[in-house]
C-alpha cells in the first residue's frame, strides 16, 4: 500500500492532500505533514486546484477513494454530479436518495474530500449557505459558491 500527502496553496491558506494506491483520500484545511516524493495524483490534484481557484477548471478528474458508509458515498456521488456555478438544497438531494435532509446534512459534515467532492454546492432551505464543515465555515462555502458563480443568500 503506497501513501503519500502534500500541502498545496490556495485563497483559503494552505490545504493538505492525501492520496493511498494512486487515489486522494482526503483533503484537510491547513497544513499537515508531507511525505518525501508524493505520489504523482497529488502533484495533478494540486495543479487541477490551482487551475480551479484560478477560474480554469469547472469539473475535477481525479481518482477519488473516499472512506465512509455506504448512505455516505451515496451523498458525496449525488455531490459531484452537482455542475460547477449550481446548487442543489438538502431536501433535493434527500428526495433523490430517499432520505431525509438531516442524513445528508450529515453526510455533507462527514465529506473527507472538501471541494473536490464538492458539499459546498449543497444549500438549505430558500437557497441559504447552511453549515460548511470546512476551515471558516460558511464564510469559506460563500467564497468557493462566488467563485463558481452560484447564486444563495
Amino acid at each position: 500500500m503506497s501513501f503519500g500527502s502534500l500541502v498545496v496553496p490556495s485563497p483559503l491558506g494552505p490545504l493538505t492532500l492525501f492520496a493511498a494506491d494512486g487515489a486522494i483520500v482526503s483533503l484537510d484545511w491547513g497544513k499537515g505533514l508531507e511525505t518525501g516524493d508524493p505520489p504523482p495524483v497529488l502533484a495533478e490534484a494540486a495543479r487541477q486546484l490551482a487551475e480551479y481557484f484560478a477560474g480554469e477548471r469547472r469539473s475535477f478528474a481525479l481518482p477519488l477513494a473516499p472512506g465512509g458508509t455506504a448512505f455516505q458515498k451515496r451523498v458525496w456521488d449525488a455531490m459531484c454530479a452537482i455542475p460547477y456555478g449550481e446548487t442543489l438544497g438538502y431536501g433535493d438531494v434527500a428526495r433523490a436518495l430517499g432520505s431525509g435532509s438531516r442524513a445528508v446534512g450529515g453526510a455533507c459534515g462527514a465529506n473527507p474530500i472538501p471541494i473536490l467532492i464538492p458539499c459546498h454546492r449543497i444549500l438549505g432551505a430558500g437557497r441559504r449557505l447552511g453549515n460548511y464543515s470546512g476551515l471558516g465555515g460558511p464564510d469559506t462555502k460563500a467564497l468557493l459558491l462566488r467563485l463558481e458563480g452560484a447564486a444563495f443568500h
